[in-house]
């Protein structure tokens, strides 16, 4: 078993100021200065567990079969934003400007060749004091685990972000917050595994989602404050115990979930990408492998998000990172790893994806491929298809799905993907609370590189509604009240500077208001158009109407 941190400091310590003849004298290993309360360990074999009624994978041949898989986020795992009952699942859902979740939006992935979907759930707004969790909202994660298993696919299923930088996450690094919460997470964590003991190996359980210490701290932990060793130690202790109650909590639990495969993140899902400082590797140096009851059914996972601008420092930047995945844990442990977020990340937004779409392009064919070689499986985060398309369903990335494909199967990999523009698209919105807002214009865009933005109504709207840009550094620029048909936003750097974060329609008025769009239209500087599709923001609902071309 690796040391600690805590261990390997405090060793460090005890030998300052020894005097010792012999410099080649073992030196005993030393307790953890942590006070985490440690989970009992258990037996390495298989005794006292139930056997399952059907044979099971291992971990390693449950991510072979998974082959490529896709995010179900900002649905299941929405958790602010509105005030809503736990047990009204819809409006948490969609909160987030998802519709939805359907049956064909499932098999429409499964279809274009993704056999793994990745289920984020927010349990907090659905637990009561005790830590029940709501009847309601568990029939609901049930209905949408029983889509993705009814499609022949694989399920991971996990708690999400009652871990992170919210101001009510629960589950928090740190020694003294573990031992609080133990006993409400491992009764969590019972609760789910009894609601889908009887379910085959197609679906598995995973811990906890990005876990942070108690400052917030990205990359590795203490990262916030200025690197602590001490407070270091003390998140992946705790990372660790978290992991160890998780195992124990869902094994107790007997029947298949015995010798369910399970996934443990690291800290903060850091993946130790990265040479610009030495700790970015530490959360992998200090993971291990929860003590199991069953051998071969645990997995590591991790996320990603590079900078593609440069493709050559992407490229090089991920062999890093899956040799240092391969060494610390796969080849550590011999437990298999799973990349269950990645995507790109640019300092100019979504809306210079047709700038960058080559370097994306080619990115994620090189990502797909670099991870197999080192036998892992990538679960995109999320878009592909996002917010209103999912409801028709169709793509709106069909091209970048098309690349994660090919780099899975092969280039000569023929599908046809159902496209976004393939579909007439009206929408109908309702703003159900005053200075409620929706995006007409959901991504960063640099001014001038448009001429025009053009918002069709199906009638003149009454004066309620006015168009709202937020810039990047902050603060709001109102374009006034809309009263036409069809408005026009015309683009000026001069009127908005450089770059727009976003520009959402706002409603002034009181009561719920509806309306209907027809379309929204932006004109390129070069003079062609772009349709796009707007998304919820907030306090408002969005029914879609699509129709085939």
């Amino acid at each position: 078993m690796r040391q600690t941190l805590f261990t390997i400091l405090l060793t460090s310590v005890l030998l300052v100021g020894c005097d010792s003849n012999d410099d080649n004298e073992p030196i005993p290993e030393q307790p953890s200065t942590d006070n985490t309360e440690q989970p009992e360990t258990k037996p390495d074999d298989d005794t006292d567990i139930e056997d399952p009624e059907i044979p099971w994978e291992t971990a390693w041949e449950a991510v072979a079969n998974m082959k490529v898989g896709w995010n179900l986020g900002n649905t299941l795992d929405a958790h602010t934003g509105i005030e809503a009952s736990g047990d009204d699942w819809y409006k948490w859902e969609t909160c987030w400007g998802q519709p939805q979740t359907t049956p064909e939006l499932i098999q429409m992935m499964k279809d274009a060749g993704f056999n793994a979907i990745r289920v984020p759930v927010t349990w907090y707004p659905h637990m009561d004091s005790e830590g029940n969790v709501s009847r309601a909202w568990l029939n609901r994660v049930h209905e949408v685990v029983d889509y993705v298993i009814n499609a022949g696919m694989y399920c991971i299923l996990n708690v999400h972000h009652d871990t992170g930088t919210y101001d009510k996450v629960w589950l928090i690094a740190d020694s003294v917050s573990y031992n609080s919460v133990k006993a409400k997470y491992e009764y969590l964590w019972k609760q789910i595994a009894e609601e889908f003991k009887e379910y085959d190996n197609r679906l598995l359980f995973e811990a906890f989602n990005e876990m942070l210490d108690k400052d917030q701290s990205w990359c590795f932990a203490s990262f916030a404050v200025g690197y602590d060793a001490f407070k270091a130690g003390n998140a992946y202790d705790a990372i660790n115990s978290y992991a160890q109650s998780f195992v124990d909590a869902v094994r107790s639990t007997g029947g298949n979930n015995s010798v369910r495969n399970l996934v443990v993140n690291t800290y903060a899902a850091a993946c130790g990408a990265g040479t610009w400082n030495e700790h970015l590797k530490d959360p992998l140096k200090y993971m291990s492998l929860p003590n199991d009851r069953v051998k071969d059914h645990i997995i590591f996972e991790v996320h990603t998000y590079p900078n593609v601008k440069d493709l050559t420092s992407a490229k090089r930047e991920v062999d890093d990172m899956f040799a240092a995945l391969n060494t610390y844990l796969a080849l550590e442990y011999g437990a298999p790893v799973i990349i269950g977020e990645w995507g790109t990340s640019n300092d100019d937004g979504e809306r210079d994806y047709d700038v960058r779409r080559d370097n994306v392009l080619a990115f994620a064919d090189y990502f797909v491929k670099k991870a197999m070689e080192y036998d892992m499986t990538t679960f995109y985060w999320m878009g592909l298809s996002d917010a209103s398309v999912r409801s028709f369903p169709a793509f709106n990335q069909p091209d970048l799905a098309l690349a994660i494909l090919r780099g899975y199967y092969g280039a000569d990999y023929d599908v046809t993907l159902p496209d976004v523009n393939d579909f007439d698209v009206h929408y109908k919105v309702t703003y159900n609370t005053q200075w409620s807002e929706l995006h007409v214009l959901p991504g960063i865009i640099n001014v001038a590189d448009y001429k025009t933005l053009r918002i069709e109504f199906d009638r003149e709207p009454e004066e309620v509604l006015q168009l709202k840009i937020y810039k990047p550094e902050g603060g709001e620029i109102y374009l006034g009240k809309v009263s036409s048909k069809s408005k026009v936003v015309t683009f000026s750097v001069a009127d908005y500077g450089e770059k727009i974060k976003q520009m959402t329609l706002q409603y002034s008025g009181t009561g719920t208001y509806s309306i209907g769009v027809d379309k929204v239209v932006l004109m390129r500087s070069d003079g062609t158009e772009e349709d796009v599709k707007v998304r919820v923001f907030w306090g408002c609902d969005l029914e879609v109407f699509s129709t085939r071309k």
